[in-house]
């Protein structure tokens, strides 16, 4: 029996697409359209009466509480594009999936936001939980409105969401450490750098930098870790003054390590005298971090899969909403160690729904 799946395999779209044009639902181009009734009429699809009259009856909206991304920060495009391709899949279960964004560093941004979306009367939540207080406040409204919640990305402990979707942040900064142990030479002294932000707010980020030094700590091992605080890694010239006459007083560095997505930032401030003589690791494959990857500027990157954060975290809350399927308490995706020779078969394509033809 042909399946949606084989008509949007076929028509080289996405199973949303396929179920928007079936439904008569448009955001999709007359082209694309076009392609997918003929494919249809070919194979004398017909639509599973019971299972749409079942998906009409059943309507459930999962809301998204998400950082927006932005150019010199592109960490969060994957985890939203996650969720538009898992959106468009669940689309015909009675799925409908709305995104509110909120600036990252600003902890009044992600209360307005949540505040936008309960006033959706969601029937779940999936949250990037990205101030623990303020997710406090956040937990406290959505229980007492007895909606269910899922934390995406940063886990913490103490709430009662349904499950936790994301990377072992310890793990993840533990093997960091390896890395840079089995990168230089004995006995050398390696640079962590950290901003005010990621140390007061971010957990995952915390757990990485404990992971890290308790690689060294466990295995006794006596290379040398200094930390550098920066306030603020938007202003361009102030980084790059103060990182650059910090290695040059401190010439013993032979590695950094940033446990965040910006290493790109770092990149660009470094002098490249400087810059050839040290092994950096950081996280994520942003486009930026995997351009550096490519060419040489960074030894490794640790991809905590951004985009699958999001899709997954779609449907499992799906599956519980249409199903009554309990998912794991913790679900942890693999920890990839991306380098220059492996980065071109690691690569999710980041316009994932471009034959959609409506981006």
């Amino acid at each position: 029996m042909i399946r949606i799946k084989d008509i949007a395999k076929e028509a080289k779209v996405s199973e949303g697409t396929v179920d928007r044009v079936l439904h008569n639902r448009g955001g999709v181009s007359k082209k694309t359209e076009a392609k997918v009734k003929k494919i249809l009429k070919d194979r004398n699809f017909s639509i599973n009466p019971v299972a749409s009259a079942l998906a009409m009856k059943n309507k459930y909206n999962i809301a998204v509480l998400m950082p927006e991304y932005t150019k010199t920060d592109t960490f969060w495009k994957m985890p939203y594009l996650g969720v538009l391709k898992a959106s468009e899949e669940v689309g015909n279960m009675g799925i409908n999936t709305d995104i509110y964004n909120f600036s990252q560093g600003n902890s009044l941004s992600y209360i307005h936001a949540f505040n936008n979306l309960l006033q959706t009367k969601p029937n779940a939540v999936l949250i990037v939980p990205n101030f623990l207080k303020e997710t406090k406040l956040i937990v406290n409204q959505l229980e007492k409105n007895n909606i269910p919640y899922m934390f995406v990305n940063i886990e913490l402990t103490g709430f009662n969401n349904k499950a936790f979707i994301g990377q072992d942040s310890y793990t993840s900064g533990y093997i960091a450490g390896k890395l840079m142990h089995l990168s230089l030479p004995e006995h050398s002294k390696f640079l962590m750098i950290q901003t005010h932000n990621n140390i007061k707010d971010n957990n995952a980020i915390s757990k990485r930098i404990k992971g890290f030094n308790d690689y060294f700590i466990k295995n006794n091992i006596e290379e040398e870790s200094i930390t550098l605080k920066i306030d603020d890694l938007s202003n361009t010239k102030n980084l790059t003054d103060i990182i650059n006459l910090y290695l040059k007083e401190h010439d013993e560095i032979k590695g950094i390590f940033v446990p965040s997505s910006r290493i790109s930032v770092i990149v660009d401030a470094l002098k490249a005298s400087l810059l050839k003589e040290l092994k950096l690791i950081g996280f994520d494959n942003t486009p930026q971090n995997i351009e550096y990857l490519k060419n040489n500027s960074v030894a490794f990157l640790i991809s905590q899969k951004p985009f699958d954060q999001g899709y997954e975290a779609v449907r499992l809350m799906t599956d519980y909403l249409v199903k009554k399927k309990i998912p794991n308490n913790k679900i942890y995706l693999p920890i990839d160690i991306l380098m220059k020779e492996n980065v071109s078969f690691n690569e999710r394509n980041d316009f994932v729904l471009k034959n959609d033809d409506k981006y």
